[in-house]
Formats: C-alpha cells, structure tokens, sequence
C-alpha cells in the first residue's frame, strides 16, 4: 500500500483518454467477461495488447499533428485534411479484478467495489426501487469484466482496430478468453453540431486543469491536484495499492436523450413578453446555463453570444459572483444544469460572506465520451415524439468516484436545495440530468421534479419540469490502470 506520490507525471504511463483525451470522430465501447476457465490465458494474451494501448504521450503527438495539420489548411485557404489515427484504452470493473485475482488489496473506493447497478439507487435511477432494479438494458444488469475504448477518424479504422483486438484475445474462437457483452459505438454531430450533444449545447467547456499537465490553463479554467484524476498523486488522500499509482476511475453511463419532447417543452413553456422562437431560446439556455453557441447566460442573459460562445479565452471565465448574482436569479438559475454540476463561486465565494468558503476542487471530474444515434428525423421533429434511440456516453474520469460522480448527481443534481445559502428561494433539480429519487433531508419522497428562476422577470414561481430528458439505460465504474500495471500486475503477475 502507498500513500500520494508528488514525482512529476510520467505520461508513458497514463492512458491516453484520462488526461488528454482520445482524438476521435467515432468511438467503440466493448464491454466483454473473461471466461472463467481461460483466465491465465487472457492475462497472457493482454501482454500482447499492452505495446498497443495509446498512451498520453502519443495523443499529445496525435494532438500535434491535427493542430499543425489545421493550421497548414488555414495558411492554404482549404479544408483540413481528415488524419487517419486510432487510439485503445482499456478499463476493469471491481467483477474484473476479483476474476483476475486482483483483488486481495482493495483499491479503496466503496462505489468501484459496489459497481454502478448496486448504486442505482443512489443515483435516482428510474425504477431502482423496485425489485427488477433500474430501467436499464439487460447487458448493464449482467457481469461484466473489462472494456476496451477504440477511437479513430472513421468507423473503417475504428472497426479494423476493434477487429485487431479482438484477434488478440481469439474473440469468435473455441478458445476465446473474452465473451462480447455489449457493444456501443458512438459519433461525433456532423457538420456545424461538431462539439454538440444532441440538445444542440456546445458540450466539453468547463473541464478543470490537472497540474502537472495543463500547463496554460484558459481564464476561469479550475486548477486542481493530479490527485483529483489520478489515483495516488498528489490530492489524493486514500491510501492506495501501489498497482493503482496513475490509473482512474471511469464512471459510465449510457445515457438516452429525448430531443423532440425537449424542444416541444420549451417551445410550450417559452418565456413570454418575446418573440416565441427567441423565448424558447432563452428557456432552454436557462435550464442549461449556455446558450446553444457555448456562451454563459451569466454573461449575457438575455441574449446568444456566438463569439463569446467560441472563445476560450471568455467563455469559462465567470464564477457567478456579479452584482447580486448569488440572491436572485435575473442572470442564471440557481439550478442550471452547469451551475449544478460546478456551482463555481456559490460554494467558492459565497455571499453573504458570513458562509463558509467550500472548495469544490476535490468534487471535479474530467468529462469525455461521445454522442450516439442519428440527428432527428422530420417525422419526430413533427411529432414532438422520439423514434430513434440518441444521446450520449458519458464517461468521466476521477481518483474517487464518491467525491466525484456519484457525489455531483446526488448530492447537487438530484438535490432540490442545493445550491445553498439562497434564502428562501428552493432553486429545485437540475432539469438536465437532475432524477427524483431518495434526497438527503427529505423524508417525503417528491412526485415531480420543479426548478425555479427559469423566468428572469418571475425568479420565485417554479416551472414544472414534466419530464425526464435524459435517460439512463444502464452503466458500470472501470478502473483504467496505468502501463506500468497492466503489464506487471494484470498480465504478468502469472510469472
């Protein structure tokens, strides 16, 4: 066991999507079990792949090329040229590490040992409380082992990749040592909805900087410890086995998105005294915290800021503190989702400044995954009802999944009351992600999920949020181990 390790990050041996994050147009989520009977045989097997897992240092060479590739098309006056490149990573679940044996030193995170099914409940998860559990497919209520991330520029690469992988593990063989329990592919938006999730938001702005990595972190951009991300760096303050040292916890969720009943929500719901086209845009820029282009409504309320949206340099730089900002809700709801989720100077720089100073560095994660499912069809734009399944892989990465993930969806997300400090106002769930289950303090269970200060002219009346948007079908926690591990401890430790 070991204690934080201060050296500086050895990026050859992180993964590649932790930190930096894959490059990716399309991306392929296999979850598989290794066979019972062949494990010794996929731990041999996995030496082979370990040579192939993209680490952080080549995807900052990958990152390098695509910016010097962009900036020679720019220079020319024509369209960047589309880099063939693909990048594996590979995960465990807390099933993994005890069919692999790895498990007689816990790794020191209750959520990862539980697994997410265990903790659907916690989560809100519809239909948790019964005794079939959650909504979920069947696949996600099933064991599962590992998974391997394959990213590429095209589903040609990312399923000539996938097929290399799997050969290595003789997947479609008598003697296979992994079994396929689900299969997932996802894609980038096309055209102008690039960096979009499927509400149409511009999505990945507000992630932190890792020390030691993020060298030149954007105005607004939160600092924090290696240890938030990586598990035994600095910041991390759980004692871990010394095979955990740089990998992280990933925190998995398929997530269903119900695009025609949110734009005939806002649309019915659009804020009056405008235009109804630009009050639903309002609506729903304040049950997000953005406007579709990316650009805060804590910095222009009332209306879209495109270049605001794409800069980098602004478009992160706020912390909800201007004017009376933190009493009323004229800029941004209390209960926005991205205030929710990273409530910035609410907890930071509270007002009045007689409550306490709360650091949220600790409760940060870094965001990836991918959207899935075709854009919306005429007929379901028509209809206002959903007919192709779409929406999002999330993953996101953390040194504690309670500190992290788990505690952003119960304890702020699916919490009424929170942010605090906000008088008498109850600023209700977060209406994005936010779900209606056991709330810490609530003995009456609510029937109905409401959020207050969508109108700015009208903060205290509350909008009843009639439904749930966005649905999870199901998900896991993986511990993405270092190289370092995965060639020592889970492919070699047969001898």
């Amino acid at each position: 066991m070991s204690s934080s390790n201060s050296t500086p990050l050895n990026f050859e041996n992180v993964q590649g999507d932790i930190l930096a994050g894959l490059p990716k147009k399309i991306q392929s989520y296999y979850f598989f079990t290794i066979d019972q009977h062949r494990v010794h045989n996929f731990r041999t097997r996995l030496l082979h792949l370990v040579p192939l897992i993209t680490t952080t240092t080549q995807v900052m060479s990958d990152m390098a090329k695509i910016a010097t590739a962009k900036k020679t098309a720019a220079e020319g006056e024509f369209a960047p040229p589309l880099l063939k490149m693909s990048g594996i990573n590979i995960a465990f679940t807390q099933k993994g590490l005890v069919q692999l044996g790895i498990s007689n030193e816990k790794i020191g995170d209750t959520a990862f040992e539980n697994g997410m099914l265990a903790n659907a409940t916690t989560l809100g998860d519809p239909g948790s409380m019964s005794p079939s559990g959650p909504d979920w497919i069947p696949a996600f209520k099933q064991h599962i082992h590992g998974m391997f991330l394959i990213s590429g520029e095209s589903h040609k690469t990312v399923n000539k990749t996938l097929a290399m992988v799997k050969d290595i593990f003789y997947v479609g063989c008598l003697d296979a040592s992994i079994h396929e329990v689900k299969h997932i592919v996802g894609n980038v938006r096309p055209g102008k909805e690039k960096g979009h999730e499927h509400f149409g938001f511009l999505d990945g702005i507000s992630q932190p900087a890792v020390q030691g990595f993020d060298t030149n972190p954007n105005p607004g951009q939160e600092i924090v410890p290696p240890g938030t991300i990586l598990l035994g760096r600095e910041g991390d303050t759980v004692t871990r086995p010394s095979w955990a040292l740089d990998g992280s916890f990933i925190s998995f969720r398929y997530l269903f998105q119900l695009v025609p009943e949110f734009d005939e929500f806002i649309k019915a719901n659009a804020i009056s005294g405008l235009p109804a086209e630009q009050g639903s845009e309002l609506l729903g820029a304040r049950l997000v915290g953005r406007w579709k282009s990316g650009a805060p409504v804590d910095l222009t309320p009332l209306k879209d800021d495109p270049a605001l949206g794409a800069d980098p340099l602004r478009n992160n730089n706020f912390s909800y503190n201007i004017l009376d900002d933190q009493t009323a809700q004229d800029r941004c709801p209390f209960a926005a989702h991205i205030r929710k989720t990273n409530p910035r100077g609410d907890l930071e720089d509270p007002h009045p400044p007689a409550s306490p100073s709360i650091s949220t560095a600790i409760h940060r994660i870094i965001r990836r995954g991918i959207q899935f499912g075709p854009e919306v069809s005429e007929e379901e734009a028509a209809s206002g009802k959903t007919k192709h399944g779409r929406g999002l892989l999330f993953a996101a990465y953390q040194s504690n999944i309670g500190n992290g993930f788990e505690f952003l969806q119960q304890a702020w997300a699916n919490n009424s009351a929170f942010p605090p400090f906000k008088g008498p106002i109850t600023p209700g769930w977060d209406p994005i992600i936010g779900q209606i289950g056991p709330e810490k303090g609530v003995s009456v269970e609510p029937t109905a999920r409401v959020m207050s200060g969508t109108n700015p002219n009208s903060q205290g009346t509350n909008l009843n949020l009639t439904a749930q948007w966005v649905v999870p079908k199901g998900g896991e926690y993986f511990f993405a181990p270092s190289i370092i591990s995965l060639k020592n401890t889970f492919a070699g430790a047969q001898g």
